[in-house]
């Protein structure tokens, strides 16, 4: 589908409410009538308890692109900081911490064969605007990452504030018990000299719920 057809067709929705306070300004998102079909039909469909609506958020920067997540929202677990917007047969809530890089995305759907996502989105946003913020994406992009992969992990920067960061681990890495070795010995490191404005790495991964059931907590 070009773009000029998918803009013709999308339907753009500001948000009515917001569920708690929002850091960010309310965000635009617009989508196709194919994805707003698609997405009340899975609505409609689900068996289970009665659903609220459909959340949108940013799962992960990889190579520089952003992976997009679409998941389902019962009634009664609404994120409390999410944006809500109506879009008449669900209300989509946009995750508070990405807000701002969710700001403007286009939510696209085409049927590509059983069994094949076919959700795309369009997302004008850079990856980070943080310069700092960049730098270390990129470190983790060229080096650390793939590093880890061999062991089935994967570090995620999920925020930049004056000289700290703030990053997940998952896969592998989530629940590991050489987690903390792995941190200090190599992904704190390879921060620093990608960027040496940064004073302090907070790794906030729940490492109790990860794959690895032999994993203590750090001793202090």
């Amino acid at each position: 589908m070009t773009q000029d057809a998918r803009s013709e067709h999308a339907q753009s929705q500001d948000a009515q409410t917001s569920v708690g306070e929002a850091e960010f300004a309310v965000p635009k998102v617009s989508m196709t009538e194919g994805a707003i079909d698609r997405l009340s039909g899975l609505i409609k469909g689900e068996d289970g308890p009665p659903l609220a609506g459909i959340r949108l958020l940013i799962l992960r920067r990889v190579e520089g692109q952003f992976e997009h997540q679409l998941t389902l929202v019962d009634a009664g677990r609404e994120p409390e900081d999410d944006h809500v917007l109506n879009f008449d047969t669900f209300d989509l809530f946009v995750a508070e911490r990405n807000a701002e890089y969710l700001d403007g995305v286009e939510v696209h759907w085409e049927f590509k064969g059983e069994g094949v996502n076919g959700f795309e989105f369009n997302n004008p946003n850079p990856i980070w605007h943080d310069q700092v913020a960049v730098k270390i994406q990129q470190a983790f992009d060229d080096s650390i990452n793939p590093g880890i992969a061999a062991h089935g992990g994967f570090v995620e920067l999920l925020d930049v504030d004056g000289d700290t960061a703030y990053i997940e681990l998952g896969g592998g890495c989530q629940g590991c018990g050489m987690a903390s070795v792995t941190l200090k010995q190599g992904i704190e490191v390879a921060i620093k000299q990608a960027a040496p404005e940064i004073e302090h790495v907070i790794d906030t991964t729940d490492h109790e719920s990860g794959e690895n059931p032999y994993f203590e907590p750090e001793k202090k």
